[in-house]
């Protein structure tokens, strides 16, 4: 995945075969109406754990998990305050409660069967929809996507309950959908009150499900359960050679031990298939008075409407047509005393190692699910507990950075024994070249993308590092570098794309693969490196990170001349053969290998890696400016005409923002972004023209004068005629390299960074625009790209996008609280910038190396104030302040006394900077 999927169809994780329109990112659907986003109304946040009031049934005993929900807003509650837990309860029935009041909930009460939900787990997850049923959802392979997966198979299409005889999400209608920190819950209201809570434990190939029942009478019900499978694997896909079609297998089913048993055994036909044993159990601890087998089995989804193969009708469908799965039913005599709450479990597990690796997997998910509950929530506290923010002048972008920190969390996905093949972008499926044992990552979107991907780890790292997620992202480099040198045996370049089976669609040597994220790989090295003084995991990398860039020039560089050829995040008709992306990102990788080798005192590397940042720098404002169109070259060298050797070609696309989102780190000199102050502060105005945004952030492609056919739909901001049409699809990557390219220049003002902070914030909170409560999307509701709740569940964009978290916490824990460390040279800086008309801006827990900081920074007046905690951190502490605008010093004070300072011109300003003595440094400036 990249940040121009509009082009997957021939190179990326691949749009599917069928034309589409519109140029909507990975789904790419076609164009229909921007959201309406109808009168707005308050983000709703409901508070306490809840997540079930019940007395759990568990092989005969019962316990309590938390009580019910109300409603009320926890926004400023600590994440300290919100910790608590389940406590157990006496096998009568009864349902006391317990737990912790204040952890956050979004809940959404409103079109629940057009929205998607989605639990997560590191080895398992489940979508469906927010009634309780399961849509065919996802277009790798049409309408298999969504249901119940371990990575790298899928094992279900769903679950359904029947209430005696009454389907939950059809019949007995959902009345109110809750994202938690680690868990989802239905609501259902009749003459049996039912809540659903779902969560994925971390390390089983489980997915757990709990259904609370209570009535105010005495009564027996009969619960039916239903289930249907669909094992088989994430790769290949509809329209792949081989496909979905020729590696899927007929599933059989039996019943074993009151659990229904799945199977998928056999050996495709097609070269260099292997033999697999797929299996999945469904079931409870309870004992089934009764179960069924047979063909169907979907609860209130028989018979089963088949997804189409092009198109879009019917919107809504149930299987695919590649699907091959089987049912079953287990029922189940509940008997419910008056007003008492009852809760039952049911686990949905499996493996790709057969039916005993499957059934232990079972077991562990219902040996103790309360317990496990327990264990999710707890883990998910810590993480809200790290980078805690206080924002009392944006608390819509305080929420976002809670929630963002959990989407992260929700992204990571392990796999093991992949069999790392070069599938040559679906074309073939040669034997494995080797194998990776385990490979764990940030998975890049839910359902069609949470696989393994360069672009989006190295984007999403920035996010993770601020979060203290420090361990995803080393994973994630570690597994980049694993299957990139099998798969490329050593060259250096960077796998594209990698399926949880070890099938690589694209980044071999063969391959033209994406320049960009070969040169990102060392900056992303470096970023952790700095954020934790990892030396032993800068050493396993820093063989990796200087074959990358010498790959590049090896191999990337025909011409001699420096700037980096090959594909970058867009392709377009009309592009030259060097990007303006692959550039930038270039110059910043060389900035970072050469500090990496003054590091290890490789002066070779050190000076063959400067040597070149500092002339391509010191040729880059005249190669790639374009004054007439205030902004820099999307490409240069244009291939179809030779004559035309290094003529910028200006074509708006969102690309041009990142000369002013990446920063050099030099050695011995104020880290700065790539792109000029003049130019960027031009630049960075023109793109916040409604030629380059909209409503919810950056667009793809701005409008201007073009030759295209298509024409201008909207505003002219420049005279230069563009050779493609505008895409007015709002990414939330492209949206996060604005606020962060703002955030560089100190631009933090309510039409700069804090519209686009506020545009990614908008997608995942307000209820007037989001799809799952809590998830960021891959796609804003865009002029182009209509709301995924309007449209086919085969046929949508990401429900949840690890990257968009880029655009939120980066900008708050590094640019407006300043956290900035370089713990591989054994310093840190803590230099805040307070946003325009704000008063305070303060964070707690900032993960950093071993240790952490916490930070609050005042403006009051004349006053301007930053206080740093550090803990354990063991590292040379700056801590400063960036003026306001226009303001001068009258004094300075640290810890009470008067205290010498410097002061320093940043691209974000003037900053005020201190030497720290001690663990705590109160700063104080008066301004005059």
């Amino acid at each position: 995945m990249t940040p121009d999927p509009t082009n997957r169809s021939r190179r990326r994780s691949s749009s599917p075969p069928t034309p589409r329109s519109g140029s909507a990112a990975r789904q790419s659907g076609p164009p229909i109406r921007r959201s309406d986003s109808a009168a707005r109304r308050p983000v709703r946040r409901t508070v306490g754990v809840a997540l079930l009031a019940a007395a759990t049934v568990l092989a005969g005993t019962a316990s309590a998990l938390a009580g019910p929900s109300t409603t009320g807003s926890a926004s400023g509650s600590s994440a300290a305050s919100r910790a608590g837990g389940a406590t157990g309860a006496a096998a009568t029935g009864s349902s006391p409660t317990a737990g912790a009041a204040g952890t956050p909930e979004l809940s959404e009460t409103t079109r629940l069967a057009d929205r998607r939900s989605l639990v997560v787990g590191d080895r398992a997850y489940a979508m469906g929809d927010e009634t309780g049923l399961y849509p065919a959802s996802g277009w790798h392979i049409r309408g298999e996507m969504g249901g119940f997966w371990t990575q790298p198979i899928k094992l279900l299409d769903g679950i359904w309950f029947g209430l005696d005889g009454n389907w939950l999400g059809k019949d007995v209608a959902a009345a109110k959908y809750t994202s938690g920190q680690g868990y989802s819950r239905i609501d259902y209201s009749g003459s049996v009150n039912v809540r659903r809570t779902d969560f994925v434990p971390d390390g089983v190939r489980a997915t757990l499900v709990g259904l609370t029942l209570s009535s105010s009478t005495a009564k027996t019900v009969k619960l039916d359960v239903d289930a249907h499978s669909e094992l088989m694997q994430s790769y290949p896909w509809d329209w792949t050679a081989p496909g979905a079609a020729d590696a899927n297998l007929p599933d059989t089913g039996d019943y074993v031990n009151g659990a229904l048993r799945f199977r998928e055994q056999g050996t495709p036909t097609y070269p260099n298939a292997t033999a697999h044993d797929y299996a999945a159990f469904v079931g409870s601890s309870l004992r089934p008075t009764d179960n069924e087998l047979g063909a169907n089995f979907r609860g209130p989804q028989d018979p089963a409407v088949i997804c189409p193969k092009d198109g879009t009708t019917p919107a809504r469908c149930d299987d695919s047509l590649v699907g091959k799965g089987t049912g079953g039913r287990l029922t189940y005599d509940v008997k419910l005393s008056a007003g008492q709450q009852k809760t039952i479990w049911f686990a949905v597990a499996g493996s790709d190692q057969g039916s005993q690796a499957a059934q232990r997997e079972y077991g562990k998910a219902l040996s103790n699910p309360d317990k496990l509950l327990r264990a999710k929530t707890s883990a998910r506290q810590q993480i809200d507990a790290q980078s805690a923010v206080d924002l009392p002048g944006d608390r819509l972008l305080q929420q976002s950075v809670e929630w963002s920190k959990q989407n992260l969390a929700d992204s990571v996905q392990e796999a093991h024994n992949l069999q790392i093949r070069d599938v040559n972008e679906g074309k073939d499926y040669p034997a494995p070249v080797g194998t990776v044992q385990t490979a764990r990552w940030f998975g890049a979107g839910f359902p069609d993308y949470p696989w393994l991907f360069a672009t989006d780890g190295e984007y999403t790292a920035f996010a993770a590092v601020a979060a203290g997620q420090f361990d995803t992202v080393k994973d994630h480099l570690k597994a980049l570098r694993d299957v990139s040198d099998l798969l490329n045996n050593r060259s250096g370049k960077v796998a594209h794309e990698v399926t949880p089976t070890g099938s690589v669609y694209f980044g071999s040597n063969q391959s033209a693969g994406n320049t960009d994220e070969t040169v990102k790989f060392p900056s992303t090295v470096a970023l952790l490196w700095r954020w934790t003084g990892d030396n032993k995991f800068r050493d396993d990398m820093y063989d990796f990170s200087v074959r990358n860039l010498q790959y590049v020039y090896r191999e990337l560089d025909k011409d001699g001349d420096g700037w980096p050829e090959g594909l970058g995040n867009v392709e377009r008709t009309g592009m030259g053969v060097e990007k303006l992306d692959n550039t930038v990102y270039l110059i910043r990788g060389l900035t970072d290998l050469a500090d990496l080798a003054a590091s290890k005192h490789d002066t070779t590397v050190q000076q063959w890696a400067t040597t070149r940042a500092n002339d391509l720098e010191s040729r880059f404002e005249a190669q790639w400016w374009v004054p007439q169109a205030k902004g820099y070259a999307d490409s240069i060298d244009d291939p179809a005409n030779p004559a035309n050797d290094n003529t910028p070609i200006f074509q708006r696309h969102w690309i041009g923002v990142t000369p002013m989102e990446a920063i050099l780190n030099r050695s011995g000199q104020t880290a700065s972004p790539l792109a000029s102050t003049a130019h960027a502060n031009t630049a960075l105005d023109q793109r916040e023209t409604a030629c380059y945004t909209g409503e919810f952030g950056l667009f793809h492609t701005g409008t201007g004068a073009t030759s295209d056919p298509a024409g201008n739909p909207g505003a002219t901001c420049d005279p230069v005629v563009s050779q493609v049409k505008s895409e007015r699809s709002i990414f939330g990557l492209n949206t996060s390299i604005m606020a962060v390219a703002e955030g560089n220049f100190g631009r933090m003002g309510a039409k700069q960074q804090q519209a686009y902070t506020t545009g990614n914030a908008r997608i995942q909170l307000d209820p007037s625009v989001w799809e799952t409560p809590g998830a960021m999307p891959e796609i804003a509701p865009s002029p182009d790209s209509a709301a995924n709740i309007g449209r086919p569940f085969y046929d949508r964009s990401m429900a949840l996008q690890a990257w968009g978290a880029y655009g939120i916490l980066w900008p708050v824990i590094h640019q407006q609280l300043g956290v900035d460390p370089d713990l591989g040279h054994g310093k840190i800086s803590v230099v805040p910038q307070i946003p325009a008309g704000q008063p305070k801006v303060a964070g707690s827990n900032i993960r950093v190396g071993r240790g952490s900081v916490d930070v609050s920074a005042r403006l009051t007046g004349k006053a301007l104030s930053t206080d740093v905690t550090a803990k354990g951190v063991g590292a040379a502490l700056t801590v400063g302040a960036v003026l306001p605008s226009g303001a001068k010093v009258k004094s300075v004070s640290v810890d009470g006394h008067a205290a010498q300072y410097k002061l320093v011109t940043t691209a974000r300003g003037t900053e005020v900077q201190v030497p720290a003595n001690g663990s705590h440094t109160e700063l104080r400036i008066t301004l005059r």
